[in-house]
């Protein structure tokens, strides 16, 4: 193991914790774990139930016998010393309790302290600014790789990014384009993390500003990623309409710290929707989501439409897939890529997640701690993963 921290992997009861489990997309990580766990991962489910452990832990052996002594651990995600605790058993803990800006700090903390890698789903800008604010140098001085946002947000995009840019040429300005199609829905903890988000806007300004204040400068290269305006896309043939998701951000941090990306990258993040009026449809929509999430009485209602732990049923999600395209150029050569996959909101955020913890918990890696994206953290380890598992990273032409 590449263990930064020179903790051997002996030294820990756990390989991986995977806490929340018993929610919707923790159960689907759970049954990605039971059956793609290689031999000897020692793994274990942890959750504020017991009781709902055990029967996630009977469903699981019910397919797979040698499920039926996975460890259970109750822990809640308000009571530090029992995340302290469960962050110092293992090596990896994965979370999926959410929304993280209310849930997900104390666990983040415990992880730093602790020297353990730590992944998450969130998609939510102010808490990954927070945590880079209060963990982020605590974490590099015990060696943790705190990794946000290894599901649909935003594995895709980063290393759909990062794979685009390896067929780019090196040492030159490079401009990388992102567009999104799925047909998928979403969770009700997706919702959920939405919603807050969207209330939120002026801590998350606040949260980002603190950020600018304690990175440090970027010395004789730069990385952006502007939140562009509509347009129409004669590459993809698809109008372009800019999404202000913390995608964008992963991929300019990818690049920050990533020299491949050469002297002057620049990133603009789109939904591809095929048609005007649905483009104007779309628009309209999301701005009336955004101003009834300012509401606290209409943002209630609208959390109660959807609950936490809610999603789609299998055959709902087995027709649901994704598509990211990348239009990459730089060097007077343009590439076009591709990610895609099925459902992207589940079946293929498990497969992600779980497939980020496996590779912290297993594959030689480059070396870095602190808070990293995946491109950063992983690289090249769990693009292989990923394609090994179905995900599609291909070329689609040159020119």
């Amino acid at each position: 193991m590449n263990r930064q921290n020179g903790t051997g992997r002996a030294q820990r009861p756990y390989d991986i914790v995977l806490f929340g489990a018993t929610g919707f997309v923790g159960a689907l990580t759970a049954e990605y774990l039971a059956a793609h766990a290689p031999d000897g991962c020692r793994w274990a489910v942890a959750g504020r139930s017991r009781k709902k452990l055990e029967r996630l832990r009977e469903r699981l052996a019910a397919k797979h016998p040698g499920c039926a002594e996975v460890p259970l651990i109750e822990a809640d995600a308000d009571d530090p010393e029992a995340l302290r605790e469960l962050a110092e058993s293992t090596h990896v803990v994965a979370t999926t309790v959410g929304p993280y800006i209310w849930y997900g700090e104390p666990l983040v903390a415990a992880c730093a302290e602790a020297g353990t890698d730590y992944v998450d789903l969130t998609g939510e800008p102010e808490f990954v600014d927070l945590m880079y604010v209060r963990h982020d140098a605590r974490a590099r001085e015990t060696g943790a790789r705190l990794v946000h946002a290894c599901g649909f947000d935003s594995v895709p995009h980063d290393l759909g990014a990062y794979f685009t840019v390896q067929h780019l040429p090196e040492d030159v300005p490079l401009r990388v384009d992102g567009f999104v199609r799925s047909n998928a829905m979403f969770s009700g903890g997706t919702f959920a993390s939405a919603l807050t988000a969207m209330g939120r806007g002026r801590q998350m300004l606040r949260a980002a500003h603190d950020r600018r204040l304690h990175e440090p400068r970027l010395v004789g290269r730069r990385a952006r990623a502007p939140l562009a305006g509509p347009r129409f896309s004669r590459e993809t043939g698809a109008w372009a309409l800019p999404l202000p998701t913390v995608d964008r951000q992963i991929v300019a941090r990818s690049a920050r710290a990533l020299p491949r990306y050469g002297p002057d990258f620049r990133y603009r993040h789109y939904a591809a929707v095929r048609t005007l009026p649905m483009a104007a449809g779309g628009t309209a929509a999301v701005g009336a989501l955004f101003g009834l999430a300012q509401l606290p009485p209409a943002r209630r209602w609208l959390s109660d439409r959807i609950k936490p732990g809610e999603g789609p049923d299998e055959r709902r999600r087995a027709k649901s897939w994704f598509s990211v395209r990348f239009v990459g150029e730089g060097g007077g050569r343009t590439v076009f890529t591709e990610v895609s996959g099925g459902d992207p909101g589940y079946d293929e955020t498990a497969k992600m997640f779980a497939e980020s913890a496996l590779s912290l918990a297993f594959d030689q890696l480059p070396g870095a701690a602190g808070q990293v994206t995946t491109a950063v953290a992983m690289g090249d380890a769990l693009l292989e993963r990923l394609q090994a598992a179905g995900i599609r990273f291909r070329v689609a032409a040159t020119r």
